[in-house]
């Protein structure tokens, strides 16, 4: 109901520090430093040796907040001494800006190029650009570009087809290199084993990454790796570099991965080792999910395995869908999956929609409080398991009123504030309060209905009831403070100086658009009290007989919230000087209010009745 101009960005730099909390905070409070800049969360990893930092902002305070943040680790990083679990290419190993709010994606490209610009320039330190930045195809894949990591690119930033975008055509040996660039929305997501064994996590990995596994065609026998061949053996797979005998061709490889020898699976994909023309050819079996990035780990913080897992659509490939899936694949391999962990955030519509996934393979109402909702999806998922989810820092889009906001006061204190001799909160508030009230008695009746015996065939009916009458709530308890608000911001207008020609006008027209404000809070309060009205006569109806009379009530209140909002309307139109304007609200103000009255007087009439009054 109120008009949001916000423009907000958001950036996901992966810093290459995860055990030394000085260094991630000198870090951090540069990123900080910057006016406008929001920190939504910091997740150090000790075993991975990489912090994820998030914050937003406009698109200006974001460039510069991230430059800042680069600059600091390039300072305080050095490379040539980092090890950890997760693949990196440099200090910063990557810096996404994603579009959030008023921000187009083009616009995070800019951003993108800018700062990798200016980091190519400043610090010297080679820049790639990737994803809807990328400067050519071959480099839109964050791991194409990664391969090597940081001790193989001395080697491959020569190489012409991997000249940085921005920046020097040498590794700098301190800060390494830098992948920067603008991506949708991506939730990073680790699911939780009860294994310590990295190669379970990883077996399961492969299968749900949208990559999947390397397979084989032709002749499948089984082959190791020597010197620079690849030499059979009989139904093993011996290391060459010690006594380890891997049983698979993905555990070899996931051996190798350490200080033994190399990584087998890179060697055959990039066609680096002499291949006997009789092994056959290399092939990927496809994984499970779309827009699924996935590897397995050990976590020695948490004594568990995890897979973790990049969600780059989670519109298209959801939390809950992955984690339903892996417990199935973990359950075949005599393995359990205890929980989940998301790092950094989760838009508020993917744990929404994981909410009401499982509430509803329970058979209960999604019709409930976004917050019993993103509660259903955190106990489901396990987010809890290995460290504490607060849905409040770790949900993007979720926002809890300001503590002064009225309608986080107590019944006691807020009917105070009415009482005393300031105009406001008046008669707009309580008609919106009305309404939010008369929503809520619509969904209690509903959902005291739904899945009970007998009520098969209206369930579906009273699901759609709670769901719309939640929404409604939310939209009127927000316009307790709206109305309250555009009162001020007609009075702040009076308040303006009249002392020149000039000065008289802008204050006439800034007061015009006070009390436009003011007209349309009401009106719109009018409108949802009013269809907040037909669901608590529709529950009237299907509900609980027992609760005929909660439902009734509900229609009484709502029609409070469409007379007040009525009247809230007609007594401002009466200042305005748009006479077009003002003959289209009269006429859709008396049609509400005659369609309100009828129903109340029909709902009243069924409702008494039955009552035998």
């Amino acid at each position: 109901m109120s008009t949001n101009t916000r423009r907000l960005v958001e950036c996901v730099p992966n810093f290459s520090e995860g055990k030394d909390p000085a260094k991630i905070k000198e870090i951090v409070s540069a990123i900080e430093s910057v006016n406008g800049i929001q920190l939504m969360g910091v997740d150090p990893g000790s075993d991975t040796h990489r912090t994820v930092v998030t914050f937003i902002g406009s698109p200006e305070a974001v460039a510069e907040a991230a430059f800042r943040g680069i600059a600091k680790a390039a300072e305080v990083i050095d490379m040539r001494s980092h090890k950890g679990a997760h693949p990196r290419m440099g200090a910063t190993d990557v810096c996404p800006f994603v579009p959030v709010e008023g921000v187009s994606m083009q616009e995070c490209v800019e951003i993108a190029r800018l700062v990798g610009a200016r980091v190519g320039k400043e610090l010297q330190i080679p820049v790639y650009l990737y994803e809807e930045a990328a400067s050519r195809p071959e480099r839109s894949n964050l791991a194409d570009i990664r391969r090597g990591e940081y001790e193989g690119f001395a080697r491959k930033i020569k190489e012409p087809q991997w000249k940085p975008d921005f920046g020097p055509s040498e590794l700098n040996l301190r800060a390494g290199a830098t992948v920067i660039g603008a991506r949708e929305f991506l939730v990073a997501y680790n699911i939780n084993l009860n294994s310590t064994d990295k190669q379970h996590a990883t077996e399961i990995a492969f299968e749900l990454r949208e990559k999947g596994r390397v397979g084989r065609t032709g002749n499948t026998k089984p082959f190791y790796f020597k010197g620079k061949k690849l030499v059979y053996a009989e139904g093993q797979f011996p290391c060459a570099s010690c006594d380890h005998v891997a049983k698979s061709l993905e555990e070899a490889a996931s051996h190798c991965n350490s200080d033994h020898g190399y990584d087998l699976l890179k060697l055959l994909e990039a066609n680096e080792v002499e291949l006997p023309e009789v092994l056959g050819k290399n092939a990927y079996k496809p994984g499970i999910f779309q827009a699924c990035k996935a590897i397995g780990w050990y976590v020695d913080d948490y004594k568990r395995a995890q897979i973790s897992i990049n969600l780059t659509r989670p519109s298209l490939t959801p939390p809950h869908l992955v984690f339903e899936e892996a417990r199935q694949l973990a359950a075949q391999r005599g393995l359990r999956v205890t929980g989940s962990e998301v790092v950094g955030l989760i838009p508020l519509e993917s744990l929404l929609a994981s909410g009401r996934f499982y509430l509803e393979k329970q058979g209960k109402s999604v019709g409930i409080p976004t917050q019993d909702i993103l509660s259903a999806a955190v106990v489901s998922l396990g987010l809890n398991e290995v460290a504490p989810f607060d849905i409040s820092k770790k949900v993007l889009g979720y926002s809890e009123p300001k503590p002064q906001a009225l309608i986080q006061m107590k019944v006691s204190d807020f009917t105070n504030e009415v009482s005393r001799e300031s105009p406001a909160p008046g008669g707009g508030s309580i008609a919106a309060l009305g309404g939010a009230l008369c929503a809520a008695l619509a969904s209690m009746v509903a959902n005291l209905t739904h899945g009970k015996e007998g009520t098969e065939t209206k369930d579906p009916q009273l699901e759609e009831i709670a769901d719309e009458a939640q929404k409604l709530k939310h939209e009127l308890l927000s316009a307790v403070d709206d109305d309250t608000n555009a009162f001020s911001a007609f009075m702040d207008a009076r308040r303006l100086p009249q002392s020149t020609p000039e000065e008289k006008a802008l204050r006439t027209a800034k007061m015009q658009e006070g009390l436009k404000l003011a007209i349309e809070v009401p009106w719109q309060t009018a409108q949802a009290s009013f269809r907040a009205m037909e669901l608590a006569s529709k529950c009237v109806e299907l509900g609980n007989p027992n609760s005929l009379t909660d439902g009734a009530v509900g229609v009484q209140v709502g029609f409070t919230g469409v007379q007040g909002g009525v009247w809230n309307v007609l007594i401002n139109l009466k200042s305005i000087k748009d006479e077009p304007y003002c003959q289209t609200k009269r006429t859709q103000s008396v049609e509400i209010l005659a369609r309100a009255k009828n129903l109340l007087a029909t709902v009243s009439a069924e409702v008494d009745k039955k009552l035998g009054i």
